[in-house]
C-alpha cells in the first residue's frame, strides 16, 4: 500500500528504452507513481553499450521532421503536443541532419535518464524481471523492446501461447570526421533542403562512378557475413534491410535505394554527375562522428573494414564503431492484445514499444506514450482515451491492433510484420478535403500527391488537438 491514501498505487513498467521512459513520463505525469525496472546495471544486452536509459542502440535519426508532408513528422508534432519526454530530449539535442531530426546520442540519453530519476512520482530499479509481473502488479507494462531477455520472452510465449515473431535488424558502422577525404567528399543536403538544426549541407557525400559502384556491389556480394546459426530463417524488416543484402537483390538496387544520386551535386566536379553516392551524417553534438546512412550490414569486422574504405574519400576511414547484428523479436500484436495494448487474456498487463511490432524509435515511444496514459487513466478510474485512428498516433496503434491484411487463401497464415508510420496507415479523406489550388492548370501526379499529404497531416495534428483536449490527457 501507498503511504498516502490519496495518491494512486503504482505502476510497473519493464524496460528503460524509448518506450518505457515515455510510458513512466505519462503516467507519472498524469500524477500515477510509476516503478520503472531496467536490467541494465545488472545485465547487459548485445546491442547496448551503456547503462543509461533510452540508449539509441542503431541510428541517430529520429528522422524527417517535416509535419506538412511526412508521416514520421506528423507523429513528432503530435507527441509534442502530448509532452512526450523523448520528444523534449531530442530537441534539446539535435544535431544537423538536412530534413531530418537527429540527436547527439550520448547527450539524448543522459537528459532522459536524469529527468526519469529526478521526477518524484518515478522510482527505477536496476534489475532483472524473469518472469510476467506478479499478480499485484495489477497495471504494468512490459516495454521490453526487440532485445527481450530470454526468460522474460520464454515467460510471454508461456502465457500467450503464441510464438514470437523474430527478425533481424542491422547497425551502421560510424566513421571519425577527421579521416573523410574531404578533397573528395562535399557537404550538401538532398535537394539542399535544411532540416532541425540544419542549414542544407548537413551530409557528407561520397561519389562514385559506374566502375566503382560495379566493384564495391561485387565486393559486398562476395565478402565474408555473419553466419546467423541459431536465428537461421528469420526474416529481415524491409525498412533495415543490410546493405549487402539489398546488393544480392539486384546490381541496381542500391542505386535507387541508399545510394541514389539525385538532388546531389558533387562541388569538386559540378558538371559530372555522380552514379551513385554514399551519404553520411553527423552523429554527435561535436561532429566529430559520423554515421553510413542505410548501411546496416552483417559482413564480418575485417570484411567491412575493406570493403567500405573502397568507397572514394573513406580509403583511410577510421570506424569508431563498426557495423553489427542483432535479433529482434516482437509479439503478434493483433491477435494478443486489445484496442489500449492490454493482453486480452491479462487485463492490466499492456505492451508498448518494438516488442508490439511497431518499427522506429520514434513509433516505439509513440506506442510507449498511449500506454502509460492507457495505464495511468485506468488507475484514475477512466477508461483508456483512444486517439482517432485519422491522428498519427491513432492510425499506428490501429496498426498494432488489427490493421494487418489476412490472406483469404491462408487464413491461418501471419501477415502481421514490423511497420514505421506512413500516410498509407491513416484513414482516407473525406471527398472535397483536396481542393484545387487557385489558378492551377494541372493538378494531378505529384502535385496532388502532396495536397493529400498536406491535408492528411492538418487532419492529424486537429484531430490530436481535440482528443488531448477532450480527455486524451
Amino acid at each position: 500500500m501507498n503511504e498516502d491514501a490519496d495518491r494512486p498505487s503504482e505502476v510497473h513498467i519493464i524496460g528503460g528504452g524509448l518506450a518505457g521512459c515515455e510510458a513512466a513520463w505519462q503516467a507519472a505525469e498524469m500524477g500515477v507513481p510509476v516503478v520503472l525496472h531496467e536490467m541494465r546495471g545488472v545485465r547487459g544486452t548485445d546491442a547496448h553499450k551503456t547503462d543509461g536509459l533510452a540508449e539509441l542502440v542503431c541510428s541517430n535519426s529520429f528522422r524527417s521532421d517535416d509535419a506538412e508532408s511526412n508521416a514520421v513528422g506528423v507523429l513528432h508534432a503530435e507527441m509534442r503536443l502530448a509532452g512526450s519526454l523523448i520528444m523534449r530530449a531530442a530537441d534539446a539535442h539535435k544535431v544537423p541532419a538536412g530534413g531530418a531530426l537527429a540527436v547527439d546520442r550520448d547527450g539524448f540519453s543522459q537528459a532522459v535518464t536524469a529527468a526519469i530519476e529526478t521526477h518524484p512520482l518515478i522510482r527505477v530499479e536496476r534489475e532483472e524481471v524473469t518472469g510476467l509481473p506478479p499478480s499485484e502488479w495489477d497495471q504494468a507494462i512490459i516495454a521490453t523492446g526487440p532485445l527481450t531477455a530470454p526468460l522474460l520472452a520464454e515467460a510471454i510465449r508461456a502465457e500467450t501461447g503464441e510464438d514470437a515473431l523474430a527478425f533481424f535488424d542491422a547497425i551502421a558502422p560510424i566513421v571519425h570526421t577527421d579521416s573523410i577525404d574531404m578533397g573528395i567528399c562535399w557537404y550538401q543536403s538532398r535537394y539542399d533542403k535544411p532540416g532541425p538544426g540544419g542549414t542544407g549541407k548537413d551530409y557528407i557525400n561520397c561519389p562514385m562512378t559506374e566502375a566503382q559502384y560495379n566493384a564495391f556491389v561485387d565486393a559486398l556480394i562476395s565478402s565474408d557475413k555473419t553466419g546467423f546459426k541459431e536465428w537461421e530463417g528469420t526474416p529481415y524488416f524491409d525498412g533495415c534491410l543490410p546493405i549487402e543484402v539489398m546488393a544480392e537483390r539486384g546490381r541496381e538496387t542500391l542505386r535507387h535505394g541508399p545510394m541514389k544520386p539525385m538532388g546531389l551535386t558533387n562541388a569538386h566536379q559540378p558538371a559530372i554527375k555522380p552514379y551513385a553516392v554514399v551519404q553520411m551524417r553527423q552523429d554527435n553534438a561535436l561532429g566529430t562522428l559520423y554515421n553510413m546512412v542505410g548501411f546496416q550490414t552483417k559482413l564480418k569486422y575485417g570484411a567491412q573494414t575493406d570493403v567500405f574504405r573502397m568507397i572514394p574519400g573513406l580509403e583511410n576511414a577510421e570506424f569508431a564503431r563498426l557495423g553489427g547484428l542483432h535479433r529482434n523479436t516482437y509479439i503478434h500484436s493483433p491477435v494478443l492484445l486489445d484496442r489500449s495494448l492490454a493482453l486480452k487474456t491479462r487485463p492490466g498487463l499492456r505492451f508498448a514499444g518494438q516488442i508490439t511490432g511497431c518499427e522506429g524509435y520514434v513509433e516505439s515511444a509513440g506506442i510507449g506514450l498511449l500506454a502509460g496514459r492507457f495505464a495511468a487513466g485506468e488507475r484514475l478510474g477512466r477508461a483508456p482515451s483512444l486517439p482517432p485512428e485519422t491522428t498519427a498516433l491513432g492510425a499506428l496503434l490501429a496498426h498494432i491492433t488489427g490493421g494487418h491484411l489476412v490472406s483469404d487463401e491462408e487464413p491461418g497464415k501471419r501477415s502481421f510484420q514490423p511497420m514505421n508510420i506512413n500516410f498509407g496507415l491513416f484513414p482516407p479523406l473525406e471527398p472535397g478535403a483536396i481542393e484545387r489550388p487557385d489558378g492551377a492548370k494541372r493538378f494531378r501526379g505529384k502535385e496532388k500527391a502532396l495536397a493529400k499529404r498536406a491535408a492528411t497531416a492538418r487532419r492529424a495534428l486537429a484531430d490530436c488537438a481535440d482528443w488531448l483536449a477532450e480527455g486524451g490527457r
